[in-house]
């Protein structure tokens, strides 16, 4: 199979043997995959990585020896492989697994290859009426809907996302749904305009011009991809708020831990999401991801499309597989 793979900042394109799915797992012809801000970071030497990367893709079950009710199907894959056994995969799954391995971030050979392995028990099929660019976004927007599964957020509950690109644009659109006057605070108005086109408050990354309009808000969601983003959450979040932090960059975030301390703010950690929930809000209607899509690049011009995703005020840039 051709596959790309990163090694120490570098980009190669090169021949793999087809991988063969070991026991209770399926081996998926990839048809389309996304490149995301957290590739862009393992380029750049995050988590050390070296291999195949890519976990936002759609593919077909092309074998599976001990699930044949999947050949055929059209899925997608949840990324954290835990070992199946420990405390924390029998009680709350494998997503903290201590010995998991991450599908194309650590450890696990991801999605920007032909083909490629997972555990039968994390694929998930794709609703008939989501195309395969929406079904690419699946991860993205599960990860985006998170903060609605860990916090109580209300209709009365202040909201800010911070961060106008993909996973910022996702979460202010879907968490409406649960806070419908949520804020969503960015450096590009062209951005900008396609939260607000779903109905979404939009606002300039504006520190002062936010504190004036609405004050300290109860809930700020860090979705900048910027090592300075923790900061300027923690400056417009109300004591005994909640920052809820998304962003993962290679390089440090330096924040004044004092000021957490001092005004009793909470920090919530937050990653994946709960696919099921993303694939319905795409089958209903309730996101359109279809205007965070920038531009679809053949599999064979993968250096094209990476240097288009790299491009500042870049979106969505997905690559996409020939037919069998």
């Amino acid at each position: 199979m051709q596959a790309v793979t990163f090694h120490a900042g570098t980009v190669r394109l090169e021949t793999r043997p087809d991988p063969i799915p070991g026991p209770g797992e399926v081996r998926i012809r990839v048809r389309m995959a996304g490149i995301c801000n957290t590739d862009l970071e393992l380029l750049k030497g995050y988590m050390g990585f070296s291999g195949i990367p890519g976990h936002e893709f759609v593919g077909v079950v092309d074998a599976a020896p001990d699930h044949p009710e999947l050949l055929g199907r059209r899925v997608t894959s949840e990324i954290n492989l835990g070992c199946g056994a420990c405390p924390t995969c029998l009680t709350s799954g494998p997503r903290h697994c201590p010995n998991r391995t991450t599908l194309g971030i650590a450890g696990k050979d991801g999605a920007f290859a032909e083909f490629l392995t997972v555990p039968a028990s994390l694929v998930h099929a794709i609703p008939d009426a989501v195309p395969d660019a929406a079904a690419v976004c699946i991860e993205p927007l599960a990860a985006a809907l998170e903060p609605g599964q860990q916090l109580h957020l209300t209709a009365a509950t202040s909201l800010l996302v911070l961060g106008d690109g993909t996973l910022g644009i996702l979460g202010a659109c879907g968490l409406r749904m649960l806070c419908p006057d949520v804020v969503l605070a960015g450096r590009h108005e062209t951005k900008r305009a396609i939260a607000a086109a779903q109905g979404v408050a939009v606002r300039p990354a504006d520190r002062d011009a936010l504190r004036r309009e609405y004050g300290p808000f109860d809930v700020v969601v860090e979705a900048t991809g910027r090592p300075d983003g923790l900061a300027f959450a923690l400056d417009l979040v109300r004591p005994e708020g909640t920052v809820v932090l998304k962003t993962t960059t290679f390089a440090p975030t330096p924040v004044n831990m004092a000021r957490v301390v001092v005004d009793e703010i909470s920090l919530v950690g937050s990653r994946c999401g709960d696919f099921k929930l993303a694939a319905a809000y795409l089958r209903d209607g309730l996101v359109d991801v279809s205007p965070l899509i920038q531009a679809v690049f053949p599999f064979a011009a993968f250096p094209e499309a990476l240097a288009a995703a790299t491009r500042p005020g870049a979106m969505k840039v997905l690559v996409e597989f020939g037919e069998e």
